[in-house]
């Protein structure tokens, strides 16, 4: 009997001792560091407040291999499936909304191999594209679906092996895409159903209320007003007008402050390492702010008047919750808030592309053309004239979608 006792003691004791050696060299879920930025884009009407616009409304800027939610609605400018002609007026119909979630990245660092769960929910949002591969739950989409207050899109990656030391081959599709800078940091591989990858990829249209409002004026200064319960860490005001760069600092915004019309040119390289400086302030490591602006740097910084803010950590927690189990050592969370103005300058310039037919200054508008012709048709009294501006408009746009093309 002592003999089968002390057997028992031994097999207990050798599983505690097995037991607490494997917990002695597997990583904890302490050690994980999660870093994530992003972009929430909104265009502001005359009344400063974000407007309805078509989110989607832009060229496919993404590698083919990125995988992007199958229905043909959400995807109507960037999808072989649609049929017909490309145009603005097809676009509007199909979905619109006030923001286009952009291009969060999530890094991942660990002292060893290891293995996490990632789910991200988008209350009145939707996920449009996505890589590694994940499961995404959502409603169908459909024409005015995100006026239900009641939608929530939803993306996870139940298992996401965080792979220090590794060295995978990723992915890479023809052309340049601005997909890659993200790479650019000493963040872990990642591998996600065989597929590798720097972080988790994931972008989605929404129609929420943005933080802030930004009202132009005729002198234009613009007043900017914190809509939000929390202060918004830092304010600027940018500008670019035929390669002219200029930008004003406004700082916190606690709740309302006009900032002047910026009229000193100004470098992108100043204009960077103001950015980057804001980002890591928030949380970011220098590369991950660096690669952050990189990616943006075409997009950010092109033709046009608009303000960027950093939106509060907390409040990004609550517009797109982020769960990771097991639970992190730390999380951070660097999102920026964009928000595009028409300035007169701008309808000017459009009316006279329109009138003299160029097409290529009216392609500088990009995605945002749509809304500008909006503003100009809004404004003339005569029919002819609002339907020339919705033919052009139509023109040009299905012309900037199809030139970039779209994978098949």
């Amino acid at each position: 009997m002592l003999r089968r006792a002390l057997s028992v003691l031994a097999v207990v004791s050798l599983t505690v001792l097995a037991t607490a050696a494997m917990f002695a060299t597997a990583p904890q879920s302490s050690q994980v560091v999660v870093h994530e930025w992003g972009t929430f884009t909104t265009v502001a009407g005359e009344d400063g407040q974000a407007l309805n616009w078509t989110p989607l409304g832009g060229p496919t800027d993404l590698p083919c291999f990125v995988e992007h939610f199958k229905n043909r609605l959400i995807k109507i400018l960037a999808n072989a499936e649609q049929d017909g002609p490309i145009d603005y007026n097809t676009a509007r119909s199909a979905l619109i909304g006030t923001v286009r979630m952009e291009t969060p990245v999530l890094y991942f660092y660990s002292p060893a191999d290891t293995t996490v769960g990632v789910s991200v929910r988008f209350p009145r949002g939707l996920m449009t594209e996505w890589y590694p591969s994940a499961t995404v739950s959502q409603p169908d989409v459909m024409p005015a679906v995100l006026d239900n207050p009641q939608v929530v899109g939803a993306i996870n990656w139940p298992q996401v092996r965080i792979t220090p030391g590794r060295m995978p081959a990723f992915p890479r599709g023809a052309g340049a895409s601005h997909y890659y800078a993200a790479r650019d940091t000493d963040a872990a591989p990642l591998s996600v159903y065989g597929q590798d990858e720097k972080f988790l990829f994931y972008r989605g249209v929404a129609s929420f209320p943005p933080l802030v409002s930004a009202a132009l004026h005729a002198d234009g200064s613009v007043t900017v007003k914190n809509l939000g319960t929390r202060p918004i860490p830092s304010v600027i005001l940018f500008g670019n007008r035929a390669g002219v760069m200029t930008y004003r600092h406004g700082g916190e915004l606690a709740t309302t402050a006009t900032l002047a019309r910026p009229t000193a040119a100004s470098t992108f390289a100043t204009l960077r390492a103001d950015l980057v400086r804001m980002l890591v302030a928030t949380g970011l490591y220098q590369k991950e702010a660096e690669a952050m602006v990189e990616t943006w740097r075409d997009s950010w910084f092109e033709e046009g008047t608009r303000v960027f803010y950093i939106v509060p950590p907390a409040a990004v927690d609550e517009i797109l919750p982020l769960t990771i189990t097991p639970a992190p050592k730390s999380v951070a969370r660097a999102f920026v808030g964009r928000m595009e103005l028409v300035t007169p300058d701008s309808l000017v310039r459009l009316q006279t592309a329109l009138s003299s037919g160029n097409y290529a200054q009216l392609e500088q508008h990009g995605r945002f053309l749509g809304p500008i012709g909006d503003r100009l048709a809004a404004r003339t009294s005569s029919v002819s004239d609002r339907s020339r501006i919705r033919a052009v408009t139509n023109a040009v746009f299905a012309s900037y979608v199809n030139r970039l093309g779209a994978c098949q």
